[in-house]
C-alpha cells in the first residue's frame, strides 16, 4: 500500500513538476527538491509504530521524488545535446541502473546492523552531502549561458540560438494532437507489460519450480539487461528513425513475453527475462527522446511529465493486473498472453508516430515544423 500511494503521488505531481521546470528552470526545481528528499529520508528516524506514519513517509517521498528524478535531468540533457541526445539520455539513466544494483546489498547490510530507519537516515545524509553539492556547483542547464550551442559548438550568434533552443510547441498545442495520444498510449501499454513481467518474474520462476537462488539470478539478469537497454537504445535512437527502433525494441520484448507465456523455465526463462528487461530499461529515455523530436524543447518538461506519469501509472496497474490474473487462474499463462498482446500493440503504435517535427540539425530524417490539420494555435 505504501508503494502504491507513492506511485499515485508521483504520477499526480510529475506534470506539475514539468510545468515548474519549463517556467523557472531545472536547477531551481531539482536542488531544493533533492535537499527535501534527503531531509525526508533522515526523518525516517521519527517513524513510530502507527502505520499511518509509514504511509505518510512514502507519500512525501512520492510528492518530492519527481522533482529530483528523470524529468529535470532529461530537460537539461536535451538542451545540451542534439545529434547525440539519445546516447546522452541513455548514459544519464545509467547512473540509476548502477545505483539499483549497488544500493540493495548496501541497504540490507545497514538494515542488519542499524535497522531500516537508521539506514534511511544514513542515505538521506548522503544525499545532502554529495548530490546537492554537485548540483549547486556543476549543474549548468542552458548551454547558451556558457557560450555554447548543443553538442559543444561555440556560440556565435546568440539571437539565432535563442529561437533554436526554444523552438517547439506549447502545451495547449500538444494535448489535442493525435501524435501525443498515440505516444501516451504506446508508452502506457509498453510500461504496463514490462513492469508486470519484470516485477513478477521471481514469483513466476518460483511457481515453475525454480530455486530461490535461480529466482535471484533472474532479477540480477534484469538489472544487467537494463544497463544494455538504456545505453544501447540511446545509441540506436541517434542513428536510426526512433519509431522503428522502438518497434524493434518492444517487439523483441514481445518475443520474451511469448517465451514466458509458453511455459518456459530454467535458462530459457532467464533469456526471456533478459529480452523483457531490455525494454524495461529503455522506456525512460525513449519517452524523453520522442517528446523532444515530436514536440520540441519549448514545453519539454511539461510534456515529458505527462509521459512519465503514464509510465508510472502503467507500472502500478500492470503489476496489479498480473497478480489478479494469477490469483484468478492459479497460473501466469493467461495474464502473460494479455500482456503479450499489449506489448505487440505498443510496438505497432510506436511505428505509427510519423516523421519528426524537430529532427537533429544534421539528421537526414524528415522534420515537419507543424501539422496544421492536427495542431491549432
Amino acid at each position: 500500500m505504501a508503494f502504491t500511494l507513492h506511485n499515485i503521488c508521483t504520477a499526480s505531481v510529475t506534470p506539475i513538476v514539468g510545468y515548474l521546470i519549463d517556467r523557472f528552470g531545472a536547477k531551481r526545481v531539482v536542488v531544493p527538491a533533492t535537499m527535501l528528499v534527503g531531509v525526508t529520508a533522515i526523518c525516517a528516524k521519527l517513524i513510530g509504530a502507527p502505520l499511518w506514519q509509514y504511509y505518510l513517509f512514502y507519500v512525501v517521498l512520492g510528492v518530492l521524488g519527481p522533482a529530483s528524478g528523470p524529468v529535470p535531468y532529461s530537460a537539461v540533457i536535451s538542451r545540451w545535446f542534439d545529434r547525440h541526445r539519445g546516447l546522452a539520455l541513455g548514459l544519464m539513466s545509467l547512473g540509476s541502473s548502477l545505483a539499483a544494483m549497488a544500493y540493495p546489498p548496501a541497504a540490507q547490510n545497514l538494515i542488519d546492523h542499524v535497522g531500516w530507519r537508521s539506514a534511511y537516515a544514513i542515505f538521506g545524509a548522503g544525499i545532502l552531502l554529495a548530490p546537492v553539492l554537485i548540483l549547486l556547483v556543476f549543474l549548468k542547464e542552458d548551454p547558451r549561458r556558457e557560450g555554447f550551442l548543443p553538442d559543444g559548438a561555440v556560440l556565435v550568434n546568440s539571437h539565432a540560438t535563442v529561437s533554436s533552443l526554444g523552438e517547439g510547441l506549447v502545451w495547449h498545442q500538444v494535448w489535442p494532437s493525435h501524435t501525443f495520444w498515440l505516444l501516451i498510449t504506446a508508452v502506457f501499454l509498453a510500461g504496463c507489460s514490462a513492469h508486470a513481467c519484470v516485477l513478477h518474474l521471481a514469483a513466476l520462476l518460483s511457481d515453475r519450480g525454480a530455486s530461490p537462488q535461480a529466482a535471484a539470478i533472474s532479477v540480477s539478469i534484469i538489472g544487467l539487461a537494463m544497463l544494455f537497454g538504456r545505453t544501447g537504445s540511446g545509441y540506436f535512437l541517434d542513428r536510426f528513425f526512433a519509431p522503428r527502433v522502438c518497434g524493434l525494441l518492444f517487439g523483441q520484448s514481445s518475443v520474451g513475453i511469448a517465451i514466458l507465456a509458453a511455459g518456459a523455465s530454467g535458462s530459457l526463462a532467464i533469456a526471456a527475462a533478459f529480452m523483457v528487461g531490455l525494454a524495461f530499461g529503455s522506456e525512460v529515455e525513449v519517452i524523453a527522446f520522442l517528446v523532444s523530436r515530436y514536440f520540441g524543447l519549448r514545453s519539454f518538461a511539461t510534456i515529458y511529465g505527462f509521459g512519465f506519469s503514464s509510465f508510472v501509472l502503467a507500472g502500478a496497474l500492470g503489476t496489479y493486473l498480473m497478480g489478479v490474473g494469477f490469483d484468478r487462474t492459479h497460473s501466469y499463462n493467461a495474464p502473460l498472453l494479455f500482456f503479450l498482446f499489449a506489448m505487440l500493440l505498443a510496438s505497432f503504435l510506436f511505428t505509427r508516430l510519423g516523421p519528426y517535427r524537430y529532427a537533429a540539425r544534421s539528421s537526414s530524417v524528415s522534420s515537419v515544423p507543424t501539422l496544421a490539420s492536427e495542431v491549432t494555435e
